[in-house]
């Protein structure tokens, strides 16, 4: 049997990483037989009761060291795990992880995560050492190769595949229906609907104020029907129900913390969704539904250019005009945005493969070049 320790941001009621160790465990389990699997995670039994995998509190050190000791081989990720904008401490739990798991000499794979910015030096100078040491690193986006090579790592064990999620098969969308009749919606007109997923802070006044006037715009003009959608549901739910607050009719808020087949069922039954969450836009692209993304990091712009697409603006210079302007745009190109979606969704999807065929090289099963 191989045993497999998986580390990431799990456990914490963001469906993007939920969603990520969905499609973690369930590809391992398609390609690798006779697998043990133990997650890291905030809230154990939850992660046990979602996944059917073993899990320990990714908090306490006699845990994490009595699980690496007895694996086989840990991975790390996906996600943005190793970078320091969001907290300069949560890299060095990343590494500190890695480093466990080095000191017991057990396999280390990066899985496709997106790496950077990491702004402290002695944040980088850990990271290149810690990556030196490791058996194979697979990044999720060119963005993040790059940097690792402006940081003096050798590209000798990098590979570039693609955020795991957008392998999940799509759901059925009844479930979504259900949910969002739950949620006061009204299926009864063909008027667009919208899904919306922001990412922001009540004290983000401006920006709060500019996507409260793009919303009122879609609705006066199309009669439009928004569904607000939080992704990271702790994070997202103040700033939704604000939003709905503001606004009043025609805005719906979904108030259920929903599991990955849901949210994707969800955004499956909109026309359009708007996205400052990554993730949001990943369901998107899985659910083949048109999207507008607006950029606060990185790995929204490198996701949207994978797909041949660009973000709208960033949240720094995000105004509701734009959101009318871009609507017309997408909505008037939508079977073309929709071809590039299915084309570079499957070339990604390939890509992907290549994780499984290198762990299962590192655990000594048969695999083929990459």
């Amino acid at each position: 049997m191989h045993r497999i320790v998986i580390s990431g941001y799990y456990g914490f009621n963001n469906i993007g990483d939920e969603s990520i160790l969905k499609a973690v465990v369930d590809n391992l389990r398609d390609r690798i037989e006779d697998i043990d699997i133990t997650v890291l995670s905030q809230n154990p039994e939850s992660t046990r009761e979602k996944f059917g995998v073993k899990a320990v509190d990714r908090m306490s050190v006699a845990q994490i060291v009595k699980s690496i000791a007895r694996s086989d081989l840990l991975i790390s990720g996906g996600g943005s795990l190793l970078q320091d904008v969001t907290s300069k401490r949560s890299i060095l739990y990343y590494l500190a992880v890695m480093w466990i798991a080095l000191f017991f000499g057990k396999k280390v794979f990066i899985y496709s995560q997106g790496i950077g910015p990491v702004n402290s030096g002695l944040n980088r100078r850990l990271m290149i050492k810690t990556l030196r040491k490791v058996d194979y690193i697979v990044v999720r986006d060119e963005g993040s190769r790059e940097f690792l090579l402006d940081c003096g790592l050798s590209p000798e064990k990098m590979i570039v595949t693609a955020d795991p999620v957008i392998r999940i098969k799509q759901p059925d969308l009844e479930e979504g229906r259900k949910i969002l009749k739950e949620a006061d919606f009204d299926f009864s007109t063909d008027t667009p609907k919208i899904g919306i997923a922001i990412k922001g802070k009540l004290k983000d006044e401006d920006f709060l104020s500019e996507v409260c006037c793009g919303i009122k715009g879609l609705i006066s003009r199309y009669d439009a029907r928004i569904v607000l959608i939080p992704f990271h549901f702790s994070e997202d739910m103040p700033i939704t129900e604000e939003i709905q607050r503001r606004i009043g009719d025609n805005v719906t808020c979904i108030k259920k913390k929903c599991l990955t087949e849901e949210m994707l069922s969800i955004i499956g039954n909109m026309d359009l969704l708007v996205g400052v969450r990554l993730h949001s836009l990943i369901h998107s692209a899985i659910m083949e539904v048109p999207m507008i993304g607006i950029s606060y990091d990185p790995k929204v712009n490198s996701f949207m250019k994978s797909m041949d697409l660009r973000a709208m603006c960033s949240v720094y210079d995000f105004k509701g005009e734009y959101l009318l302007e871009e609507y017309d745009k997408v909505m008037e190109n939508k079977e073309a945005l929709l071809d590039k979606v299915r084309k570079h969704k499957g070339s990604l999807i390939d890509k992907l493969n290549n994780n499984e065929i290198l762990i299962k090289k590192l655990l000594g099963e048969e695999g083929s070049d990459v």
